[in-house]
């Protein structure tokens, strides 16, 4: 296993990186002033499960193979951000669906619904990042602890402290985006203006993904 010191160095730069503004930050603050504190908080428990299945993946040797091949890394990340400006369209044209929640939609089934599709769009968002895979590829093996062993093993339980911290970081984003939100929703009819804001949020979320380097 890793030792102490490379342990303490881990945390610090896995803080510093997590606080960074890339896609799973602006993702959350868009989800949440789209769909609310409840469901954004989902999606970054998904975005959470996305990303540590990505180290899992590195793990076994997979990141190593996108980090290497151009193409690969080309797919994954026009996968991703393909995915992320429909949501940002989705939010655009879905813009009256919280106000019309607020006049009386039934929110149990609604509830049911977005609990599961939050789950799965975080998922999706995280697990298509390729700038996380390639990172992961160049950053963690630098805390793994070789003399130890079972570098697989190490690569996974890295990962696994990472994905609980992007939980916690991206919880307390989510929470603050979720106040402004339910500043707006005092008079219902800002949430359509509130939509389309993280609707244009993701969209150019999504396009700064594919256009970067």
């Amino acid at each position: 296993m890793p030792t102490t010191s490379q342990w303490l160095a881990f945390v610090i730069a896995s803080a510093l990186f997590i606080q960074l503004p890339g896609p799973s930050l602006l993702f959350t603050i868009g989800r949440a002033l789209t769909v609310g504190r409840r469901d954004a908080l989902l999606s970054v428990l998904g975005n959470a499960l996305g990303i540590t299945t990505q180290v899992l993946l590195v793990a076994v040797g997979l990141g190593a193979v996108v980090a290497a091949s151009a193409q690969a890394y080309l797919v994954l990340k026009v996968a991703g951000a393909a995915y992320v400006v429909y949501l940002g369209v989705q939010a655009i044209r879905h813009r009256a669906d919280a106000r019309l929640a607020l006049a009386g939609v039934d929110q149990v089934s609604v509830a049911r619904a977005s609990a599961r599709r939050s789950l799965r769009v975080g998922f999706i968002v995280g697990v298509t990042n390729p700038k996380t895979i390639v990172f992961f590829v160049a950053f963690l093996p630098q805390f793994v602890n070789e003399p130890a062993g079972h570098t697989g093993v190490q690569l996974a339980l890295l990962g696994l402290v990472f994905g609980a911290m992007c939980v916690a970081s991206d919880s307390v984003w989510a929470l603050a985006a979720g106040k402004a939100r339910d500043w707006f929703a005092r008079q219902p009819n800002r949430l359509d203006k509130l939509g389309v804001a993280g609707g244009v949020m993701m969209i150019g979320l999504g396009a700064t993904m594919a256009a970067s380097e």
